[in-house]
């Protein structure tokens, strides 16, 4: 993928990636993603994904306890979520944040790249 110039196809690989992983571990998936690449930097914004579970628990004043659940369950699945930027961009990511806000109901995945390996003198790769 090249990084300056980001292929649509490409972008549509990471959110349904990480929508995968979301109806995949929690039972039900964002109902719409959308995922941008900007130099060293990715983001996946994620929408309408709370479990019934959770929009219960939100609806009862115990937002902190939904977002603290899914802070935890953010860090048990940081390798699988990092695998799909990995496999998608061709570059180790070097950082993983994820945040969820309740109105509106949206999460947004962030990850930070490691600089793309510089072509080595006398390559002929483009």
């Amino acid at each position: 993928m090249s990084i300056e110039h980001p292929h649509g196809r490409d972008l549509a690989a990471i959110s349904n990636g990480l929508m995968h992983l979301h109806m995949r571990f929690y039972g039900r998936g964002p109902t719409r993603a959308k995922s941008y690449l900007d130099d060293d930097m990715v983001v996946c914004v994620l929408w309408n994904g709370f479990t019934t579970v959770e929009e219960t628990l939100i609806a009862r004043g115990e937002t902190p306890s939904v977002e603290a659940f899914r802070r935890s369950f953010q860090r048990a699945m940081e390798e699988q979520f990092t695998e799909v930027i990995e496999s998608v961009t061709g570059r180790e990511v070097r950082a993983y944040m994820s945040q969820v806000h309740v109105d509106p109901n949206v999460a947004v995945e962030l990850f930070l790249l490691e600089p793309p390996v510089a072509p080595e003198a006398g390559s002929t790769d483009v």
